[in-house]
């Protein structure tokens, strides 16, 4: 049944609070203190907007498809989230996850293991602009040396996510950064030269927390017996060689020449799956079925089989059905403006510039909260703060870095965040245990608020004649199409 516009009411400020109160009161309480399924929290949460969209005069097929949309908007996650799965147990079959923790275990020491493989992720998001694709590959194989090494799984696991939100915050093929830009309305470079002002000193202060812990566990590793059991077990299941390294050179290649994530993730997994079967003599037949359900090598050590007892298609469906009804809910409460209500109460009450950045990190966080995805808060912050940012004299630049610092850091802190989930389920570490080593994710947004309040890197907008105006190249790649010959 149609609806129109007349029948339908915006939802007041009262309303949109009690709402947004009523789906964090639901799931603090179940998760906390009822330790209640994240997706059964989910849908009540769903219920709880559909009713309050629904007091306004919307139908249910309205909210039908604000639901819908919301998973339309996200749908390149949902196939990466397959992929992944894909690629770790081809990763497995290859040898290639078996190979990388066994040099790693033979050649790295405990002490530098935590700040190295931080800028190991670091180095590989930058290059492939994916802090998923990182956290699927480079994340798998540090998750297992570490475990070797006797490191405390969550802790390794806030190192990779840490390494890996950083150069998906950074590098000029990420996604995030380029919407990040776009949203703001400011060049790429001009976004990623304002990011370095706050990320790079705090990137600094985790790699020094990072190797004063290493230094730590320096005499932590396991007993020399456990270890020759563990590389023992990988050479009689494995054929152990740096040629099995060949899959992820393909990805990184790949996404040096800017090829799609789902393309690179593909070419990588085949080239797994042919080392599998020429190189590791599986039959092909397992191999193709472990692409679904996962690889079920046997080793005969416990420690190694719990580390190869990953991946596969069906491994990620706790994750994607998580995600879809966490996006189901963000549709919901986007499409009715229920977080547009509430950031616009606030924002007639800011007087200052070190307020509107505090104020916009915290709007993504609760975005990501309510919302379940990046893209949608970087989007809606890009909508809901421009204008406030000219009034104060700032640059889109500071606008725009804060707008990832809220939402593309913040995301893998929250457990029911399509990248929290999808972390939590490929590096098997719940995302409320790894959230306090993920240093940098909440370092960095506390940091920049803290900057602002002392006027470090607030840019203020470059004036002419008297008019302020925005400096930007007419060739920003991040312009849209109509207006680059302009």
């Amino acid at each position: 049944m149609s609806q129109t516009t007349e029948s339908v009411k915006q939802p007041g400020f009262r309303q949109s609070l009690v709402t947004f109160l009523l789906i964090l009161s639901v799931i603090a309480v179940g998760l906390f203190y009822l330790s209640t399924s994240l997706h059964s929290l989910m849908l009540g949460c769903i219920i709880i907007a559909a009713v309050s969209a629904m007091f306004l005069g919307h139908n249910y097929e309205a909210v039908r498809n604000a639901m819908n949309e919301g998973i339309k908007g996200a749908l390149t996650a949902i196939y990466i989230f397959i992929m992944i799965g894909v690629l770790i147990a081809a990763l497995i079959e290859g040898g290639t996850l078996a190979s990388l923790i066994y040099f790693g275990v033979r050649f790295i020491e405990p002490a530098v293991f935590l700040p190295a493989g931080l800028v190991f992720c670091s180095l590989m998001s930058v290059a492939t602009g994916t802090s998923w694709g990182t956290v699927g590959t480079a994340g798998v194989v540090l998750m297992g040396i570490g475990a070797a090494m006797g490191f405390p799984l969550p802790v390794v696991a806030g190192m990779v996510v840490s390494g890996a939100c950083f150069g998906d915050k950074m590098s000029p093929v990420s996604d995030t950064t380029n919407l990040a830009a776009m949203s703001a309305k400011t060049t790429l470079y001009s976004h990623i030269r304002s990011m370095c002002c706050t990320t790079v000193p705090v990137y600094c202060l985790v790699l020094v927390i990072f190797g004063w812990i290493g230094m730590e566990y320096a005499n932590h590793q396991l007993p020399v017996s456990e270890l020759n059991t563990l590389t023992s077990g990988l050479e009689r299941t494995f054929e152990i060689s740096w040629v099995a390294v060949l899959p992820l050179l393909v990805m990184l290649l790949l996404s040096g020449f800017r090829m799609p994530a789902e393309v690179a993730m593909m070419a990588s997994a085949l080239s797994a799956v042919i080392l599998a079967v020429t190189v590791q003599q599986r039959e092909l037949g397992v191999v193709l079925n472990s692409l679904f359900s996962g690889s079920d090598i046997r080793s005969g050590v416990e420690t190694l089989d719990k580390l190869l007892e990953r991946g596969g298609i069906a491994s990620m469906m706790w994750t994607l059905s998580l995600a879809l009804m966490a996006l189901a809910l963000g549709g919901i409460l986007s499409r009715f403006g229920f977080l547009r209500v509430l950031v616009a109460g606030i924002l007639s009450k800011i007087k200052k510039g070190a307020s509107l950045v505090g104020t916009t990190i915290l709007t993504c966080f609760m975005g990501n909260l309510s919302m379940g995805e990046a893209y949608m808060s970087i989007i809606l912050g890009g909508q809901l703060f421009g204008e406030a940012y000219d009034r104060q004299g700032l640059d889109r630049s500071v606008m725009s870095r804060s707008l990832e610092e809220g939402a593309t850091l913040t995301m893998a802190l929250i457990p029911w965040t399509t990248g929290g989930a999808f972390f939590a389920s490929t590096l098997g570490v719940p995302v409320l245990e790894y959230a306090p080593w993920a240093l940098l994710n909440w370092i960095n947004p506390c940091a920049s608020i803290v900057f602002a309040y002392l006027g470090i890197a607030l840019f203020k907008v470059q004036t002419r004649e008297g008019a302020a105006v925005f400096v930007q190249t007419s060739q920003s790649p991040v312009a849209p199409k109509e207006t680059r010959a302009a």
